[in-house]
């Protein structure tokens, strides 16, 4: 080892810390792009192999070392074989130049589809006069009020979001939580809020957004059960009856994800909305 570092200069020295960067990076883009596949458990089992092996020879279990030995033989092919699907999408990926980057329209468009699907839920809820509370989670973590509920960790959709709030339903009357693209639970109990000055026209709903909104930086949005009414609560405040552009608004203000242009204006098509509104 020292024998190593006694020729060792500057640039073998940047060389190596790129070499290394590099390789992070590429085992990092990896595990994002098997992260949620059935590689995962894949890889489980290879590592089991692998560990089984190491110990054969530690242990000198000749018999075990041989035939793990005969299994690594053919581990290539099995490999390139078993992961087949993820080493296709990969190369896909690859081609068109997405496998190391996503780019800022992908994101943005990420980010529409979510805005679009809550937007899409709350209007066909407020038609039905059904009523809602749901919960973005921000920058304070919400983990305590999401295991009060049901886990869901399911992707945001109007169907779902629509389905956990039919009445007379377990999680009807509980508060749907999200954090980022998942919904994370559903059936939540809040904090109600203390505030002696909130008018006594909101109900339960209204008080524990509004409580929520107090104790963290969350953005609920609130159905009224009674009237139909969309409200927005944030920062301890409450807007009643808000409108759809400006709930819109105030949700990509809220929850858009930081951008390396901050003079980027929210773009959404309210003609979209639309037509999902009318197909609900």
């Amino acid at each position: 080892m020292l024998d190593y570092f006694e020729g060792y200069t500057w640039p073998n020295a940047i060389k190596d810390i790129i070499d290394i960067l590099i390789v992070s990076y590429v085992i990092y883009k990896i595990m994002i792009l098997i992260r949620g596949t059935r590689a995962v458990q894949l890889l489980k089992g290879i590592f089991v192999l692998i560990s089984t092996w190491a110990l054969s020879i530690w242990f000198n279990l000749y018999t075990l070392n041989w035939l793990m030995n005969q299994m690594f033989t053919f581990g290539v092919l099995a490999v390139i074989i078993i992961f087949q699907p993820e080493l296709r999408r990969a190369l896909e990926q690859l081609g068109r130049g997405k496998l190391f980057s996503r780019t800022s329209t992908e994101e943005e468009q990420l980010f529409n589809k979510r805005i679009q699907e809550v937007i899409t839920t709350v209007n066909a809820l407020s038609r039905r006069k059904i009523g809602a509370l749901i919960v973005f989670e921000r920058e304070t973590g919400l983990t305590d009020y999401i295991e009060s509920g049901i886990s869901m960790e399911a992707q945001i959709s109007s169907e779902m979001l629509m389905n956990i709030f039919v009445p007379n339903t377990p999680l009807h009357d509980g508060a749907v939580i999200i954090r980022r693209q998942l919904i994370m639970a559903a059936g939540c109990y809040l904090p109600l809020s203390e505030n002696p000055f909130i008018s006594k026209e909101l109900g339960t709903r209204h008080r524990a957004a509004i409580g929520m909104s107090e104790v963290s930086d969350a953005i609920c949005i609130v159905v009224s059960e009674e009237t139909g009414q969309i409200s927005l609560a944030m920062n301890g405040q409450v807007v009643r009856d808000i409108k759809e552009e400006a709930l819109i608004s105030k949700m990509f203000e809220g929850l858009r994800p930081a951008q390396k242009n901050k003079n980027n204006k929210p773009k959404f098509n309210s003609s979209f909305w639309k037509r999902r509104d009318d197909e609900q």
